[in-house]
């Protein structure tokens, strides 16, 4: 039976989807629970502009922080660590035990590292005469609400 590899012209949902299902079906039942929550906050402006948040995941009691932005304006002023310790707080109140990240020397390492975080691994040369850092901070879990 033929197979192609096909390039496709933007990032297809249905290719997506299908990717994390079967990558879902592999996951090793020893692990526990995946557990995946999305976390998403909003920093808005008083006419509900969004003028920075924060996106990521929860999942395996970790963490995952895919971005953190404050528009540039507004930075300075503990909008990002606001937020940041926000996302912690939720994840913490999710049972997990850790936060990991990834930012660039050129973007905001010293910003992280300044609240706790640790470098982890980096890859130099992504992109060209720079580095990609991954980080790391210890988190103690919170009982949910109510319990």
């Amino acid at each position: 039976m033929p197979y192609t590899i096909t390039l496709e012209p933007d990032e297809s949902r249905a290719v997506h989807d299908a990717i994390r299902r079967g990558i879902r079906g592999a996951d090793p039942s020893d692990v526990g629970a995946r557990d995946y929550q999305p976390l998403c906050l909003a920093l808005r402006a008083a006419d509900g502009d969004i003028v920075g948040g924060l996106v990521g995941a929860t999942m395996w009691a970790w963490l995952m922080i895919d971005g953190l932005w404050v528009a540039e304006a507004l930075r300075g002023r503990g909008h990002g660590s606001g937020l940041l310790a926000r996302g912690e707080a939720v994840a913490a109140g999710r049972g997990c035990r850790g936060a990991w990240l990834g930012t660039f020397d050129f973007q905001a390492r010293p910003f992280y590292e300044g609240r706790g975080y640790a470098v982890f691994a980096e890859l130099p040369g992504f992109p060209s005469g720079h580095t990609h850092c991954h980080l790391r901070k210890a988190l103690t879990p919170s009982p949910p609400a109510g319990a």
